[in-house]
């Protein structure tokens, strides 16, 4: 069986059994038989664990759809998968992409002028704490208590201690979302009380500790780097977001954490991942096959996991009516002319047709973004694609839903991790090193040694993140970091509202938490400004 769709058979067993997203950050079986019936063997185990996941890529419990519409209310469901409505904040956001759709709620993400009743924000925001919830379940249903109750001993017991080390990191990814988005979320785990429950607020840098805390309890629980199902976490994965919590700690904590950041990068960096020879590889349709490279990926599947938010929506919104380009592609059945890239994006690369850098993949358009709502102002970006490496375009029930998994994490990121760190100060590294890694990078890019460097600056680090992670959902954390995404200091085509760019006001470097949970949980306060 191909591994990718080990755990969405799995998780099609076993959708059934739960209800959708509720207020509630509970939730609470139908009743205890129905627990003991579906956790009373190591299968059922299995079978929940890949719910778990599964809420990652699946929207509804009946594939492509608008049975989801318990989180955030919202009819299309597509819109409230966990990569589209993260894509949307991080990426919309920023001088990576522009999206030509006239929908008040995707504009005001260009213009700076969103507010606690755009319906994008809530369907990010809801879908992480339904994850957190489903995750909440499985840790409370999976003590050693519980596995005692159901004589569940042995190798079973061992199996899904590891399970449950997986849904803790689930977990405490969910809630880096929601610190790095939000800020201050409410905060709930498996030891809070079952059903009706109002949650309470935890502040940003407790948020952190608590994160940094579950991350390194579960480190001896977690199956070793490189030796999990595809698709499921592991050590490395583990590490990898420690390694990113740790560079952006000044952020969340005013304190500075760099010296950790390259402790836990050096880890995946030891742990025998290797980048992949063609950076296009990445990012098509049998990712998922050998790949050397990708940590943790989150897996989607034109039959077992149709879904018109992932990868789907990241290749489809990027294409538009020409039939040449869609099969290039791999989607005959035609693009949705939505999301292209500003000026700076191709600009970064110098010669962008890619001639030099092969990272850089653009398509149709024109560099100059006169019009926000005209597909062919911006240049398309085809980085992602439905095509294997062999170029054949794989079975598709339409021509539009796609089979290439997203890279949650990959060794690149931890390359850049590292290089930025040392140069921000932290120790255990080198700047020696640091160059090697830099290096590393270009070489593949390049093809030769052409574009290699011999020093390199914060900036230049800033640059080559654009450059290698686009459209990967990085973007407004890392400028962020920079201080270049509100002020003036760094300006793209529309941001503010203005052709040229303008500055914005500081309260855009966090989104409100949704209007409609201030309303229900009285325990919420409001991020300054909104």
């Amino acid at each position: 069986m191909n591994p990718r769709y080990k755990i969405l058979a799995c998780f099609l067993v076993a959708a059934s059994i739960f209800s959708s997203c509720t207020k509630d950050l509970n939730l609470k079986p139908l009743n205890s038989n129905i627990a003991d019936i579906q956790y009373g063997t190591p299968a059922g185990y299995k079978q929940v664990l890949a719910k778990v996941y599964g809420s990652y890529s699946l929207v509804s419990s009946t594939g492509v759809g608008n049975s989801d519409v318990n989180i955030a209310g919202i009819g299309d469901a597509a819109v409230t998968d966990f990569i589209r409505a993260y894509w949307n904040l991080q990426e919309l956001t920023t001088d990576e992409a522009k999206c030509a759709w006239n929908d008040v709620n995707l504009q005001s993400f260009h213009t700076f002028s969103w507010t606690s009743s755009n319906i994008l924000i809530t369907a990010l925001y809801t879908r992480s704490l339904f994850q957190i919830t489903v995750c909440n379940e499985f840790i409370r249903e999976s003590t050693d208590e519980k596995l005692a109750t159901r004589n569940i001993t042995g190798k079973d017991a061992e199996d899904i201690r590891h399970y449950r080390a997986e849904a803790r990191f689930l977990r405490a990814f969910q809630y880096w979302v929601l610190m790095d988005l939000f800020a201050n979320p409410p905060f709930v785990t498996d030891k809070d009380p079952i059903g009706k429950f109002i949650p309470q607020q935890i502040q940003r840098k407790d948020l952190f500790a608590y994160i940094e805390s579950e991350l390194k309890a579960i480190d001896g629980e977690l199956v070793a780097a490189k030796q999990n199902e595809y698709g499921r976490a592991d050590q490395a994965a583990a590490w990898a977001l420690l390694a990113r919590l740790y560079l952006n700690a000044e952020v969340y904590t005013k304190e500075q954490r760099y010296t950790d950041a390259i402790t836990y990068a050096n880890k995946v960096l030891g742990a025998g991942y290797v980048l992949m020879n063609n950076y296009a590889y990445n990012f098509n349709s049998d990712n998922n096959v050998q790949n050397t490279e990708v940590i943790l990926p989150i897996a989607y599947d034109a039959t077992s996991s149709q879904n018109y938010g992932g990868t789907t929506f990241l290749i489809c919104s990027a294409h538009g009516t020409n039939v040449e380009d869609n099969q290039k592609a791999g989607i005959p059945g035609g693009g949705w002319q939505g999301n292209r890239s500003t000026k700076n994006l191709p600009l970064v690369f110098g010669d962008y047709s890619g001639n030099v850098d092969k990272r850089a993949m653009f398509g149709r358009g024109t560099l100059e973004m006169n019009n926000l709502i005209n597909f062919d102002a911006g240049l398309g970006v085809t980085k992602f694609t439905n095509v294997t490496k062999a170029g054949q375009i794989p079975y598709s029930p339409n021509g539009v839903l796609v089979n290439t998994d997203f890279p949650l994490f990959r060794l690149a990121e931890m390359y850049l991790i590292y290089i930025e760190a040392v140069k921000r100060g932290g120790t255990g590294g080198s700047e020696a090193q640091a160059i090697t890694y830099f290096n590393k990078l270009r070489e593949r890019a390049y093809g030769n040694t052409n574009g290699n460097i011999s020093s390199y600056s914060l900036d230049d680090v800033l640059n080559e993140r654009l450059r290698e992670l686009y459209w990967e959902g990085f973007r407004r954390t890392d400028l962020i970091r920079y201080n270049k995404f509100t002020g003036s200091s760094y300006l793209w085509p529309w941001k503010g509202g203005a052709e040229n760019g303008t500055g914005v006001d500081a309260k855009y470097n966090l989104f409100p938490i949704p209007s409609s949970e201030i309303i229900s949980n009285t325990n919420l306060k409001q991020n300054q400004g909104y």
